[in-house]
């Protein structure tokens, strides 16, 4: 599960975060996470359009989900515990679609600065498919 050093399931502490959220709506699941990226998974069933395809919307969220919690572990690591990251940008381009299965999501970081951290997202079928691609563009916030 681990790819490097750096990268681990998701920490307890913004595991509790997501409790009760769009993520746990959507059956979302972090498979590894470092400040330098990640990946995350989603069912199919549940998160489609009425034409029974996998949603859009779904597709943008499980992209923006994965590029921020890799973009808050880049906050804390310049600003310390208690820092966030919030999305300011989301381009998408939808490729194909899935009717059923799992869809992957993996992010690697183009940028990470101090206030800006910026992520490329593909997203994937089980059978390595690419369906979208979406950039996520996020802001580092110090803890309040």
């Amino acid at each position: 599960m681990t790819t490097t050093s750096d990268r681990v399931p998701l920490p307890p502490e913004l595991a509790a975060l997501l409790a009760g959220t769009l993520v746990e709506r959507c059956g979302m699941e972090v498979l590894d996470l470092g400040p330098e990226g990640g990946a995350m998974t989603m069912p199919v069933a549940g998160n489609t359009q009425p034409a029974g395809l996998l949603h859009g919307g779904a597709t943008i969220a499980l992209a923006e989900t994965i590029a921020s919690l890799a973009a808050t572990l880049q906050a804390r690591a310049v600003h310390g515990e208690g820092a966030q990251a919030v999305g300011t940008n989301v381009a998408a381009t939808h490729h194909r679609s899935a009717r059923e299965g799992t869809v992957t999501a993996r992010c690697t970081a183009r940028h990470r600065g101090r206030q800006v951290a910026t992520y490329l997202v593909d997203v994937h079928d089980e059978g390595g498919t690419l369906l979208s691609t979406v950039t996520v563009s996020t802001m580092l916030l110090p803890a309040r």
